[in-house]
């Protein structure tokens, strides 16, 4: 995907790649599902699935998804990230997330109110 520990933005360098995470509070893994296992954890780290840049005071900010499609139940394919750029441009939202998974249906959207241009309705 072309993100690199190596990266440099503006002259600073800001390393980028997949988020892993472990812990005690990480899940070990997926409950007798030793394929899906292998593809999720490797030696104890969790593959997130989320993409994110370490800014220089230390902190991560996601900014991407490895795998930007999902499917749903009745076999529909869906890419979140086209779907939340279509909601982004209505100039009441601030921030839109879209979620689904393969035993649901339908997506689940979460959108942030831009309070500046919503005052007109309150």
């Amino acid at each position: 995907m072309n993100y690199y520990s190596t990266d440099m933005i503006d002259g600073v360098k800001h390393p980028r790649g997949e988020l892993l995470i472990r812990g005690p509070n990480v899940t070990p893994g997926y409950y007798k599902m030793a394929e899906k296992n292998k593809e999720t954890v490797t030696n104890g780290w969790l593959h997130t699935g989320d993409v994110a840049m370490i800014l220089p005071n230390g902190a991560f900010k996601v900014i991407d998804r490895k795998k930007n499609i999902f499917k749903l139940s009745q076999g529909e394919y869906v890419s979140p990230e086209k779907v939340e750029n279509i909601y982004v441009e209505f100039p009441y939202f601030g921030e839109v997330f879209v979620h689904g998974d393969s035993l649901s249906d339908y997506c689940v959207g979460i959108f942030v109110i831009d309070p500046v241009p919503f005052k007109i309705f309150v």
